[in-house]
């Protein structure tokens, strides 16, 4: 699930570390088997005004070392933030912190209010996200990377010490030219943000499946995960759900074996409202599985 990072994320207030934190160890403790933040340094909610948003990588940090089992991960790290030598640094650091749990999650990033005010390049942003990737993959993988490329240059770079592991990476993104370096790079691909499964994502799933094919994998070789946004139909403001699934616990878990029958891996839910209750209600859902 993802965890609250701005203020439409929870109750009407900007989160604390606190807040995060006690959601997180909440959901580890229900069973759930990841927590998920998101990478902005402004949060710019459809039909609001700019609001605060908490920084992605600190808030990973000490979640990798609050919590003990659930997997952490970034959904998504947006490519231009970081040189993509410091963000491979930065990954294994805390994967080591979590004793192995890390999924880097890596997005070309959306151009907005962020890149003016913090003077981020918003050109180019597939090819410099294509260009992140090699580096990091490379890096990640234990290779002693130099490039001249088009917009970063590195010179016989390597991770000292090297990750305890494969750090696994996840590629979220629909367009072809995504869908394509996602085959070729990633371990994990998703797709967000979807309700109940629809033609829409049936599409995307068709689409990744044949870029896997063109680029010679197994379909079975990369983890497919779907982002689904999930509402609480008591909630205040649900007819604004902008296409979330709204439903009971019981309906819910149809849904979650509609997803499996699918053939996608593991959900990433977005909770609306994020708290203790949605978290509750959403176990409950998985209990009511009946695949």
């Amino acid at each position: 699930m993802t965890l609250p990072m701005s203020m439409s994320d929870g109750p009407g207030r900007m989160p604390g570390w606190a807040e995060v934190c006690a959601l997180a160890l909440h959901a580890e403790s229900a069973g759930l088997d990841s927590v998920w933040v998101c990478d902005h340094l402004v949060s710019e909610p459809a039909g609001h005004p700019p609001e605060g948003v908490l920084e992605a990588w600190t808030i990973l940090s000490a979640l990798a070392a609050s919590t003990r089992r659930v997997t952490v991960g970034t959904l998504v790290t947006c490519s231009s933030f970081r040189h993509p030598a410091l963000l491979a640094k930065m990954a294994a650091t805390v994967d080591a912190i979590s004793g192995g749990r890390l999924v880097l999650g890596l997005g070309a990033g959306f151009p907005g209010l962020e890149y003016e005010a913090y003077g981020f390049p918003d050109d180019h942003r597939l090819a410099r996200f294509e260009e992140t990737l090699e580096i990091v993959g490379g890096l990640l993988g234990g290779a002693v990377v130099t490039t001249s490329g088009r917009f970063h240059q590195l010179r016989n770079a390597l991770l000292l010490p090297p990750p305890d592991r494969r750090i696994p990476l996840l590629v979220a993104g629909g367009g072809p030219r995504m869908l394509r370096l996602a085959a070729r790079h990633a371990q994990a691909w998703t797709t967000a943000w979807h309700g109940a499964p629809d033609d829409r994502l049936r599409a995307q799933l068709a689409a990744m499946a044949q870029a896997l094919a063109d680029e010679g994998r197994e379909a079975g070789s990369l983890r497919v995960m779907v982002g689904v946004s999930v509402t609480d139909p008591d909630h205040t403001g649900v007819d604004d759900n902008d296409g979330a699934f709204v439903g009971s616990p019981d309906d819910l878990a149809r849904v979650i074996d509609e997803y499996a029958m699918l053939g996608v891996d593991e959900l990433i839910v977005a909770l609306t409202p994020r708290t203790r209750r949605s978290v509750d209600r959403l176990v409950r859902a998985l209990t009511l599985r009946t695949i």
